[in-house]
């Protein structure tokens, strides 16, 4: 009897259960609960996204229809969202009424494509990027304070002033020297790794020379981005490789090192830090007119000064010839 009884009690419970669940009105949860932040429209266009950074997920967005599913959604609600303003809602909401709103943000605004139908760009943005540029490209919350230096902003004024579709390319490719970007090129295919950059220049640098270039004119597919290791000195010069390991030692190897790392004495002063010339992208891109160039002119907003005002022209090209064996040229 007591058996019976406790089935019926379970079996009034679910049916109790069953009511409760149908009558949450989710629209009218989310209206209360997230349209402040998020929007009406579930697009992050509302009245708090201008004092809000990282600003409101947009759910309606190609990025949200990638990331987004119905048991990440639950959980950014019921745990919040570090780094953002997207608090936890599991001491106020229950857990009937949080999965009634993630399945209405579900239906409601993401978008039907998915990993197989969104564009291949946003597909491997989503994969290998957003991590630290985040879904707008600024950057990840994480990433812009725990990494140093932070991760490109795209959307910042010295990325559109300064960022071109070939360095974007061949920043991917071989990754960037003393930063957290690394090469994606054993990874990726070169089609693959063109189509994510123009999907970045597209989607967060309009305006930008790049964009007005990616939008005017005809995109080869598969460029070269490997400079050309047979090319010779400029103006007929041939490098001697004892002589410039003299004057390396004596002039460059406090800064870039012995080895040719970069972690000379000197190096742990300096930031933006010296040339790794054993970097995947040094060997990647320093032919013999490359390192003459650099030697010679120095760099802009950095340390390395311009040796031409030192050196003369035969010491410019030893002191390259020297780089360029020792280190650049694959053994």
């Amino acid at each position: 009897m007591k058996s019976m009884m406790f089935c019926l009690v379970l079996a009034l419970s679910g049916l109790t259960f069953q009511a409760h669940a149908a009558e949450i009105d989710a629209a009218g949860l989310y209206q209360d609960y997230c349209s402040v932040c998020h929007g009406e429209k579930g697009d992050g266009k509302s009245h708090a996204m201008q004092g809000l950074i990282p600003p409101p997920r947009d759910f309606t967005s190609p990025q949200s229809s990638i990331e987004l599913n119905f048991g990440r959604i639950v959980h950014a609600i019921r745990e919040g969202v570090p780094g953002t303003a997207m608090t936890a809602w599991k001491s106020r909401l229950s857990a009937e009424q949080i999965n009634a709103i993630s399945r209405h943000i579900q239906q409601k605004f993401l978008r039907a494509a998915t990993v197989e139908t969104a564009t291949e760009g946003s597909r491997i943005y989503a994969d290998f990027c957003s991590v630290c540029h985040g879904d707008t490209g600024k950057g990840a919350v994480w990433a812009t304070s725990g990494l140093n230096p932070r991760p490109v902003d795209f959307t910042s004024t010295a990325a559109l002033a300064t960022l071109d579709r070939l360095r974007m390319i061949n920043a991917v490719s071989y990754g960037r020297p003393e930063t957290a970007m690394t090469g994606w090129k054993n990874r990726l295919t070169d089609t693959q790794i063109e189509v994510v950059v123009d999907y970045v220049i597209n989607s967060f640098m309009s305006g930008s020379d790049a964009e007005k270039k990616l939008q005017t004119e005809s995109v080869p597919v598969s460029v070269d981005t490997r400079a050309n290791m047979d090319l010779p000195m400029p103006f007929d010069l041939h490098g001697d490789y004892n002589k410039g390991a003299a004057l390396y030692m004596s002039n460059c190897s406090t800064c870039h090192g012995v080895t040719g790392d970069g972690r000379g004495p000197r190096a742990y002063f300096i930031n933006p830090k010296p040339r790794n010339f054993l970097h995947t992208s040094s060997r990647a891109t320093l032919n013999r007119p490359a390192l003459y160039e650099s030697v010679a002119k120095g760099k802009l907003r950095t340390e390395m000064p311009a040796w031409e005002t030192v050196l003369d022209p035969q010491q410019l090209a030893d002191v390259s010839e020297f780089v360029y064996q020792q280190f650049i040229r694959e053994k």
